[in-house]
């Protein structure tokens, strides 16, 4: 309490002497003394800079500059005085008035004191900055008012009773300027500030910050200086100007007669110093000195900003030790509100770096798709190598296989199968190419025997490693869930804990005393990254950098992901190319922008370790489903429940727009449809599981309000009635097309999904697709006739203002202008026709089909088996051979992407070159009979012959870590190493004991999975009705409504496009459509002023990044790309 009234007493003197400055002193002087007076608010901050100074024991030559400031401030005070004194007739009546101004700039210079608070070592001082960082919000708010109080009472004692009533005989002129100098006033300030945090932000702190607050004055000054300059070219003129200031003499006609009132009266302040007439030169150059000595003041107190180092995005908070601005003298209080930083001789802080792990999960990608994960692997090897490593982040690369094993001689003997040796052969295919064109020695590489499979070690060029996991599904747990839980807990887990094992020998008064590092495992934790891949992601090393800039600026983020692009050919992937573009552009950011982001995509997001490893986490994810709603949820959709398991705790998930990465989509019907099977159910789980919480979440979770959860219960219900919302729209166009009966015609668009409906529970998935396939492609039709229907209706009815043409026409403009916005992706703007057609396949047949089959829990996509699998590894081996013969593949991609093309060298040895890789090819041939006989160490050995893998067993590699890290602290030595002793004997025992804990294989009990699959049934049968019982009720109550027609109906006028009405004509909308129309529209305008939010944000953290990456790694960035994508 004792705090908090010290705390409120400071913040009313600071408010106090603000209001004395402007409020009795300034308006005593002229405009140009006002406005270089202001500069001279520095001098207590030069004070207290060099008082820090001499605490932190810095060089003389720092302290000159501050101390300089404080000389020119003083001597501009002086100057000040002698001038008022010298060139007035009655100088005694300005002592008060010189002494307040004086007074108070002195003490509104007080007003930046924490921003040197941290500096000294004062126990009071520490405490209150504390507080007030604590509650900053509130004091912003409080001083406000506070300020707003002070003011009228200072004014109201100032002002005698008398001159009151005179307010009522202002002129209209006058109430109109002074009511507009304060909309100007607020506004520019506004806007200035705004501009002057994003200056900083971008990284042009000097050129656009620090040089324009400079010039600031001066250029006011240069302004009202005109009529000296006008004087001494035509004397007369001047003159003229002082003796008869009026509107109709000064001002041009064009010109408001506020406004020329506005500026005679500002520039006529100066004739009252009698500085004009009769060519007072001692006066001006008084002015001009006194001007000259502020502002040097000020230059000097905040030279310290020039040599500012900041972050790539700095947070505000961090910018500038006040979150408020001073109106009053806005420039002012920006320069001198930037953090002011003492520069440490010797840095006895640890710096802790961060380490970002990329893990990709694999399966059953083909050789094209490995191509592009593992060399965007390499491409960021060679980005941020580690020899020579940038002072940011170090990098290390995990691959975990999914069963990559497979039986051979009867279940005798474990070999690799044939996606594992493909694997091998991208990776040697990878490295051949950049030890081609570079001349470094190769290093050896290991693999090793592990209680999970086997694991490869390989030493990438730039020195950064790359562990290639096989996973054995005999030894281990499968699919993708269990894989990341294996290399959470594999990171986070053992790597991390293994640095926690550290003794810090602490040498003080020759004891040594071992000390835990807490806090030095904190800080890992927090510094800890954990990059999640699929097996198919294609990204550049700016993509990765951009998302560590969201988690490293905001601690509270615990996840952050990129814009994702499907890449393929065909319909399926076109339509896709727009679904996800729609849903970036507008779905994404309004939940950045509004909340926080609900789902990170597995393929490409980045999560922080600190927490990861939060409670109810990590460990809640390790959860074996067990219910038939836990399998719709854990399995099918595991990064989403991942992220919800985040918001649940209090993380919070971003978007970052400028991140782009690659990944193939589906590109054939069934695959699709099977793939949105997982992600419908999956989804509205986990959605209906963070709102079931959404009272306790929005506790915990600073960045999910309970407006925002509004928002997402209007998504979902939008979501869950979009079948009914399709029905309607065909039965329109069934209405206008063929003049048939609403109700007639809502019965007749309802009969198909009702057929589709009833025939998924009786015919075979396949069989279903097939059915989906065709209906989608006379729905397409349909489409068609639907849009022609509206353009239709808004000719019949000569006028585009109808409810559906307005809808219409607002959404495609809507949509043109978000595509402008993305002009790197504006040509996906020419699959939106293609999208609109298959609306009804999308959110009619799909949702059907997902809803119905969700009992079906397999995974989907990319299960080969028989004849398809050994066709595709055949055609995948071919590609192989194909791509090792020939340096440039046979043929050419043209799909986007990062890097898509690849440069051949053709010269006159090729044809023989094409002979001898010919000889190769059937040499390896011959070989691969000849190793299927041998063991996966030994198979994958000759795969990999230009490597030289050497076995090794897991306890005999030897230790890990050999560095000793040597840093002092408090002037003690402190020496950190780690154990190695058996580390990796250690490493076998935490794979056992986590394969016993969690990865056990699980043991198919047919009873269990009965069960399992009857509950998933009910499961489905009640979901299906409920979510389809909506739909009806929708529809019942839409054709019951029709039926009663106009009593109940809402009625429109009708407008022509030129504005007129058109008498007797009306539009008829029943109330609920209406409403639908309106939330519908409401939602994505909503989003879309959401999205001109985040694209400006967006802008500006991209502009940071060109502008802080170094010169060599943009020299780097911008030559040819060393790694080409090298499939046929």
């Amino acid at each position: 309490l004792m705090r908090s009234r010290r705390r409120t007493c400071l913040i009313c003197k600071c408010i106090f002497k603000k209001v004395l400055l402007t409020v009795l002193a300034m308006p005593h002087f002229d405009i140009v003394t006002n406005v270089m007076i202001l500069n001279s608010v520095s001098i207590l901050s030069a004070v207290l800079q060099v008082a820090a100074e001499c605490c932190a024991n810095v060089q003389k030559r720092d302290k000159m500059v501050p101390l300089s400031s404080i000389i020119f401030s003083l001597l501009g005070y002086i100057l000040f005085i002698v001038s008022y004194l010298i060139n007035e007739d009655k100088p005694l009546k300005l002592i008060k008035p010189i002494g307040l101004a004086i007074f108070g700039t002195i003490c509104v210079s007080l007003n930046w004191w924490e921003n040197y608070s941290t500096l000294f070592k004062n126990h009071f001082l520490e405490k209150i900055s504390e507080d007030i960082a604590r509650t900053r919000n509130v004091v912003c708010i409080l001083s406000s008012v506070v300020k707003i109080l002070i003011t009228a009472l200072v004014v109201g004692v100032s002002v005698p009773p008398a001159e009151w009533l005179s307010l009522k005989s202002i002129p209209t002129t006058v109430s109109t300027t002074v009511f507009g100098l304060v909309a100007v006033q607020i506004a520019s300030s506004a806007m200035c500030r705004w501009f002057a945090v994003v200056a900083c932000k971008m990284h042009a702190l000097r050129r656009c910050f620090v040089v324009p607050m400079y010039i600031a004055s001066v250029a006011v000054l240069i302004v009202f200086l005109i009529p000296l300059v006008t004087f001494y070219v035509h004397p007369t003129s001047s003159i003229s100007f002082c003796e008869n200031r009026t509107v109709q003499h000064s001002s041009p006609q064009w010109l408001e007669p506020s406004v020329a009132s506005l500026l005679t009266e500002v520039t006529g302040t100066l004739c009252t110093r009698l500085i004009v007439v009769e060519r007072n030169i001692k006066g001006l150059a008084m002015l001009g000195s006194y001007a000259l000595c502020w502002w040097l003041g000020l230059i000097l107190g905040t030279v310290y900003i020039w040599f500012l180092k900041i972050q790539r995005i700095e947070r505000t908070q961090d910018l500038f030790s006040k979150q408020m601005y001073e109106g009053a003298f806005l420039e002012q209080s920006m320069l001198l509100s930037t953090r002011f930083e003492i520069k440490k001789q010797c840095s006895t802080v640890h710096v802790y770096f961060s380490v970002i792990y990329l893990c990709a999960t694999m399966w059953h990608e083909t050789y094209a798709e490995m191509m592009k994960i593992i060399i965007s692997m390499f491409r960021l090897d060679k980005y941020r190598p580690k020899i020579n490593k940038p002072k940011d982040a170090t990098f290390e690369f995990h691959i975990y296989f999914d069963d990559a094993f497979k039986d051979v001689n009867k279940g005798k003997a474990r070999h690799a199968n044939e996606y594992a040796e493909i694997l091998v052969e991208v990776i040697r295919e990878v490295y051949t190419y950049v030890f081609l064109y570079n001349s470094q020695n190769r290093k050896e590489d290991v693999i090793i025997s592990t209680p999970y499979g086997g694991r490869l070690e390989y030493t990438l060029p730039k020195g950064n490693t790359m562990m290639v996991h096989l996973k054995d599904k005999q030894l281990i747990r499968h699919k993708k869930r269990w894989s990341q839980i294996m290399y959470l807990y594999y990171i986070l887990g053992w790597k991390l804990n293994r640095k926690g094992k550290l003794y810090v020998v602490q040498i003080l008064n020759q004891h040594a005393v071992r000390v835990i590092p807490v806090k030095f495992l904190q800080k890992e934790k927090e510094n800890t990254y954990i990059l999640a891949l699929d097996g198919d992601t294609d990204f550049q090393p700016s993509a990765v950098l951009l998302l560590i800039d969201r988690l490293k600026l905001y601690p509270e983020v615990g996840a952050a992901c990129g814009r994702i692009h499907p890449t393929g050919t065909g319909p399926m992937v076109w339509y896709q190319k727009f679904e996800y573009a729609v849903g970036h552009w507008l779905q994404k950011t309004a939940e950045h922008v509004f909340g926080c982001v609900l789902c990170s995509p597995g393929c490409f997001s980045l999560f922080r370790g600190a927490a990861l490893m939060d409670d109810n986490v990590m460990k809640r994810y390790t959860t074996r489903a067990t219910e038939a709603s836990q399998y719709v949820q854990y399995d099918q959709g595991e990064d989403r429940w991942l992220c919800t398991l985040l918001l649940q705790q209090g993380w919070r998930v971003e978007y970052n727009a400028a991140s782009d990465a690659y990944t193939n989509a589906p590109q054939d019907f069934k695959e699709f449809y099977n793939q949105r099977r997982r992600w419908g159910p999956s989804t509205m789980a986990n959605t209906i599981d963070l709102l079931g919480s959404g009272r306790l979440t929005s506790k915990r979770n600073n960045s999910i309000s309970k407006p925002y959860i509004l928002y997402q219960v209007i998504s979902m219900g939008a979501s869950i009635l979009g079948p009914a919302t399709i029905c309607l729209m065909i039965a329109g166009s069934f209405t206008f097309i063929m003049n048939m009966d609403p109700n007639l015609a809502l019965l007749l668009a309802t009969v198909p999904p009702t057929i589709y409906l009833i025939l998924c529970f009786k015919l075979k998935s396949d069989t279903q697709i097939q059915i989906a396939a065709v209906m989608s492609i006379l729905y397409a039709f349909l489409m068609t006739g639907t849009i022609l229907s509206i353009i239709g209706d808004m000719v019949k009815q000569q006028t585009f203002m109808t409810p559906a043409g307005l809808f219409l026409i607002s959404m495609t403009l809507m949509y043109l202008i978000t595509a402008a916005l993305h002009p790197q992706e504006f040509s996906l703007i020419v699959y939106g026709l293609l999208y609109f057609l298959c609306i009804p396949s999308g959110y009619l047949m799909l949702v059907i089909y997902s809803i119905v089959n969700m009992n079906n829990v397999t995974w989907g996509t990319r299960e080969t088996g028989g004849k398809a699998k050994t066709a595709a590894v055949r055609a995948i081996k071919k590609q192989v051979m194909q791509a090792t013969c020939c340096r440039c593949p046979c043929g050419s991609s043209t799909e986007d992407g990062p890097s898509n093309t690849f440069s051949c060298h053709i010269n006159v040895h090729v044809l023989f070159l094409y002979i001898f890789l010919y000889i190769i090819y059937l040499y390896a041939f011959t070989v691969y009979f000849y190793i299927s006989s041998l063991g996966w160490i030994e198979e994958l050995q000759t795969k990999s012959d230009d490597f030289s893998l050497h076995t090794a067993a897991l306890s005999e590699v030897g230790c890990l870590f050999t560095d000793l890290m040597v840093f002092k602290t408090c002037g003690a030595l402190l020496l950190t190493f780690l154990t190695c002793e058996q580390i990796f004997q250690d490493e076998v025992e935490f794979w056992k004991e986590l394969q016993k804990q969690y990865l056990e294989p699980l043991n198919e009990n047919p009873e269990q999975q009965e069960k399992i699959a009857k509950d998933l049934k009910d499961l489905r049968n009640k979901v299906t009705f409920g979510f389809f019982i909506c739909n009806a009720i929708w529809l019942v109550a839409t054709m019951f409504l029709q039926a009663i027609g106009n009593s109940i109906s809402l009625s429109i006028p009708k407008i022509y496009p030129n504005g007129t009405l058109a008498e007797g004509e009306s539009f008829s909308v029943d109330p609920i459509s209406l409403m639908f129309l309106l939330s519908f529209a409401l939602l994505l305008f909503m989003q879309f002023f959401a999205m001109l939010y985040h694209r400006i944000y967006t802008l500006i953290h991209f502009v940071a990044y060109v502008d802080t990456e170094s010169k060599a790694v943009q020299k780097q960035s911008s030559q040819k790309v060393f790694l080409q994508v090298l499939i046929v």
